[in-house]
């Protein structure tokens, strides 16, 4: 969080005092004036007002491609010269994403880096067929501010929806989703000095997800090798040496809702599910499954932003998304060890609660997060378990978190 965005409310406070808005501004909850101006939750102020913003921006965006568009359709002249999305895909690869349909029609802006290469390469493919079907592809670096984009990148590309493409590979799928990180033998990691910091992926989406568990199989596989052959493509023109293999076969079956236990929930032994939840039959959990990046139990998803989400980012790569909210985030610290000993940072808010934990492999994020600020108790009785657990599941125990006193 940048220092402009810390002064925020301070800025807010002497208005407030010039112009006798304070009583206004003390209706507004704890938790959305901590949140910074550009975070989804302030702009949108409700979820249906936030579906339109997205909708706006999205048709904004595809004006600004649509100028470039080639179609491809069958016997329309040699579609080697017509390779779609720079280079990656061939007319069979494109097929494949469109249930065998070929009058796909193709935008795309360039991959390129800017002057200083400061915030890393970016470029936007687009891929639309005329039966109103598009699917959005994106070479950026992750940001490190707010879990990547304001959380946004976060809350689709983490889903509990998504499995792990396997084999150590940085990235996942599902049948609306797909990521994959630029393996750093080819680009190097990125350092903590970095403006942005996170690793280079190339994602792609489908648009709008239904979110239940009943993952399409086949549309997940044919986005897990799209995404492999766009990384393969990017690594070539880089000049990297290698492929990586199709990483369909290493996938595990995708998620099903969680039959939970009160005193397991998201499978955690030992996380007590409040009673906030206990009734909220509606709500059910969906875990990540298999070995992988993160480990994400969301419930409650609504325009692809989860109402409760525990998530426990295992690769340091990916941490690194949160080490900036981590320090920076509140101003009611979480700590832990004794005598003065800090194994990491965090801290503790109405609708959230993050400990970034410094453990043998790297930095390893604990996040428990609420679409709202309603429940405060909940967030402060989950957070100190939910890491103790965590912790010893993934070898970076024991970790006992000291949260700061009420009020």
């Amino acid at each position: 969080m940048t220092d402009s965005e810390n002064a925020e409310p301070a800025e807010n406070n002497e208005n407030n005092e010039r112009d006798g808005s304070g009583a206004a501004n003390a209706r507004v909850p704890l938790h959305e004036r901590r949140r910074p101006w550009w975070h989804w939750g302030r702009l949108a102020g409700s979820r249906l007002r936030l579906a339109v913003i997205i909708g706006v921006a999205g048709a904004v965006v595809g004006a600004l491609l649509g100028g470039a568009g080639v179609a491809w359709r069958a016997g329309a002249g040699p579609f080697a010269d017509d390779r779609a999305c720079w280079g990656a895909f061939g007319e069979d690869d494109v097929a494949a994403l469109f249930d065998g349909k070929r009058d796909i029609k193709t935008s795309e802006v360039p991959i390129t880096t800017d002057r200083i290469g400061s915030q890393g390469p970016s470029g936007t493919c687009r891929l639309t067929s005329p039966r109103g079907r598009r699917i959005t592809v994106q070479a950026h670096q992750l940001d490190t501010g707010f879990g990547g984009a304001g959380d946004r990148w976060a809350d689709e590309f983490l889903s509990a929806r998504l499995t792990p493409l396997g084999d150590g590979l940085l990235g996942m799928a599902s049948d609306t989703r797909a990521w994959l990180a630029v393996p750093d033998g080819c680009i190097g990691r990125p350092s903590r000095l970095d403006v942005s910091g996170g690793p280079t992926v190339i994602d792609m989406e489908t648009g709008w997800t239904v979110y239940d568990d009943d993952v399409d199989t086949k549309a997940r596989d044919a986005l897990a090798r799209a995404v492999v052959k766009l990384v393969n493509r990017y690594m070539a023109d880089e000049g990297c040496t290698g492929r990586i293999a199709d990483p369909v076969r290493r996938m595990p079956e995708p998620p099903r809702f969680l039959v939970e236990k009160k005193d397991g929930m998201c499978g955690v032994k030992g996380l007590r599910l409040p009673s906030t939840y206990q009734h909220e039959g509606r709500h059910r959990p969906l875990l990540t499954r298999g070995d992988g990046p993160v480990r994400t139990c969301d419930r409650g998803v609504l325009f692809d932003h989860p109402g409760l989400r525990l998530m426990t980012i295992e690769d340091p790569r990916l941490a690194v998304l949160y080490d900036r909210l981590s320090r920076d985030g509140a101003k009611e610290p979480v700590r832990t060890g004794a005598h003065g000993e800090q194994d990491g940072y965090g801290f503790i808010r109405d609708d959230m609660g993050l400990f970034q934990a410094e453990c043998q492999t790297g930095q390893v994020t604990f996040l428990v997060r609420a679409d709202d600020g309603e429940h405060p108790d909940d967030i402060r009785a989950l957070l100190p378990r939910y890491v103790a657990a965590e912790a010893d599941r993934v070898g970076c125990g024991p970790l006992r978190v000291t949260l700061p006193a009420e009020g």
